[in-house]
């Protein structure tokens, strides 16, 4: 029998294993062109949805400091449930508009409330060492959640685009009874005051007076952002290099175990190289596998894909406890959605962009974007951690 440090971190697998499997995801831009969306108006939803995540990031965060991690993250589920219910019934641009505002508000009260609740329900029991390891088996267990998910999803979708959204909302549905059996983790420093002068101090201290910290912010979100970006270009790319629509399920299935295996091992690869290594392959891989795909479409960029996706199990995990290694307990939910805010509001700004280049332009030009715009905010960030020298090098 496996026994955990503390009662929520087993809850809080089985949260992130429901929310994770994502039926609709592997079929989604198929299902929106279903209801005569175009690429650039899939982007624009996306922007909506992530400027929604965005706008509600650190003031959801601040209210998992001063209110609870539990409170906001059981708000979380069910706005999320919410927004699928509408997903499911909905056929035209403006009724998806407001259904991806409500997935996007469920998405910023839980994001960032997860990964505090973990690491304080750890501090609890004095087992805080071991986040990485447990942050590394939330994200693979999301990652294998989705990876058979994707399977059903492109049977159901084979059938019909609905069945799997309307499945979609059965599962929402099933993460809500454990958000409330959670128990909240005693904090240990002082509540912060509800003002926004509060929040705005905290984003202050994580983005101008703590300058490691605040690379390290930059450089996740900037990760972050090409993470996300290739979620929604890997479709399109599929699409065109001619990969049967019955097979996107068992494609998406292989690229999220690739991630969920690496994310579960993250603890122990990260003892295989330095800091400042670990950061310099994480982006080198990023913005070179951009590059690769833009050149070569084709069935052999497939495994550029899957480089992509194993580098994003090793990075996501690893990322998240360089940053809670200079937060405090009482900031920590706050300083994880300054993360969040910065990927969505980049996403949203950037994402229309690469929609209008890949419907005007070529899905290639869309690539080569993405992997200019990470090399740019890699290289800055990748130079300043050498010259001060905050971090292993060695």
């Amino acid at each position: 029998m496996i026994r955990f440090p503390h009662p929520n971190i087993w809850k809080l697998f089985i949260i992130k294993g429901t929310l994770w499997f994502m039926i609709i995801m592997p079929i989604i831009v198929l299902f929106f062109q279903d209801n005569g969306l175009s690429l650039q108006s899939i982007m624009i939803l996306q922007a909506c949805y992530s400027l929604s995540v965005g706008l509600m990031e650190i003031p959801s965060g601040y209210a998992a400091d001063i209110l609870g991690r539990r409170k906001t993250l059981i708000l979380g589920c069910v706005l999320a449930f919410l927004g699928f219910s509408l997903f499911s019934i909905s056929y035209d641009f403006w009724w998806f508009l407001v259904a991806e505002i409500l997935l996007g508000l469920g998405n910023s009260f839980i994001s960032g409330a997860d990964t505090a609740l973990m690491y304080d329900s750890l501090l609890e029991v004095k087992a805080e060492d071991r986040f990485l390891k447990y942050e590394g088996r939330s994200i693979s267990i999301g990652n294998f959640s989705e990876a058979a998910a994707g399977i059903l999803g492109g049977f159901l979708a084979a059938i019909s685009f609905r069945y799997p959204a309307y499945a979609q909302v059965i599962v929402a549905l099933l993460a809500i009874p454990f958000a409330i059996s959670l128990t909240e983790p005693m904090v240990h420093k002082e509540r912060l005051k509800s003002s926004w002068k509060s929040i705005f101090k905290v984003v202050h201290f994580s983005l101008v007076e703590h300058k490691t910290l605040r690379t390290h912010i930059i450089y996740s979100s900037v990760i972050g952002v090409s993470t996300l970006m290739m979620a929604w270009l890997a479709q399109p790319f599929l699409k065109d290099i001619g990969v049967n629509m019955k097979n996107y399920g068992l494609v998406w299935a292989l690229l999220n175990i690739i991630v969920g295996v690496f994310a579960f091992n993250a603890h122990t690869l990260e003892k295989r190289f330095t800091e400042f290594t670990s950061l310099y392959l994480i982006g080198f891989i990023t913005v070179s596998t951009y590059f690769f795909i833009g050149s070569h479409m084709s069935y052999f960029s497939l495994l550029i894909l899957f480089i992509f996706y194993a580098n994003r199990g090793y990075a996501t995990p690893l990322l998240r406890n360089y940053i809670n290694r200079y937060t405090e307990s009482n900031v920590r939910a706050t300083v994880m959605s300054v993360r969040s805010f910065i990927i969505r509001i980049s996403f949203a700004i950037i994402a229309p962009f690469i929609g209008w280049i890949a419907d005007n332009q070529s899905l290639n030009y869309a690539f080569y974007t993405m992997g200019i715009v990470g090399t740019i905010g890699i290289t800055y960030c990748l130079i300043w951690f050498y010259k001060n020298k905050e971090i292993d090098l060695k």
